[in-house]
């Protein structure tokens, strides 16, 4: 439980010295993010809108954290397996993605840039180097959108699936990102 609350207040303090290390930065705190598992015997999915995010346009890094008690599913008994016997959501209670936009785009000008973003992914307690394809959108007023879809592989960050409902559950899981920022 130390190392949670220690994690936690090093993320903290992360995202803090982040939005004071450039003049404008990009803020959300209600980003929606979903995942989708199907096989033939059942698809899983859930959302959260909880989201909290970060982008500094200027350095074009990006910054995200996720509770994972926030995700809801259609069948709480899901939503119960996946928080105590999945992802431990106690044990790990947050998931984290922290990158550097890899293009020389400028977002601090309105247009739609099609970006990878390189960075390391927590989830599960851990960390993937991970380059993940994304869509920003800046209109006229610097209102920001981000949207993204990839892949997590459960065995990436050792998440194991117990035999009796290893069909069940698909090995890659589909994960959709959209949010919209506001320029602070």
């Amino acid at each position: 439980m130390k190392k949670i609350a220690l994690f936690l207040l090093i993320l903290s303090l992360s995202l803090n010295g982040f939005s004071q290390s450039a003049a404008k930065v990009f803020k959300t705190s209600t980003g929606k993010i979903s995942f989708f598992s199907t096989t033939p015997v059942e698809d899983i999915d859930a959302t959260s809108n909880q989201m909290s995010s970060i982008i500094d346009p200027v350095k074009r890094q990006i910054a995200c954290i996720i509770p994972i008690t926030s995700f809801k599913f259609k069948n709480s008994l899901m939503q119960e397996h996946f928080n105590e016997n999945y992802l431990e959501s106690e044990k790990y209670p947050k998931a984290t993605f922290s990158g550097t936009i890899n293009e020389a785009v400028d977002l601090t000008k309105p247009g739609v840039y099609t970006v990878t973003v390189t960075g390391k992914l927590v989830v599960h307690g851990v960390e993937q180097t991970r380059t993940i394809n994304g869509t920003i959108t800046v209109d006229a007023t610097l209102k920001l959108s981000m949207k993204s879809e990839f892949l997590i592989k459960l065995t990436d960050h050792k998440i194991t699936v117990p035999e009796i409902v290893f069909n069940k559950i698909a090995e890659n899981i589909s994960v959709t990102v959209n949010a919209d920022y506001l320029l602070q």
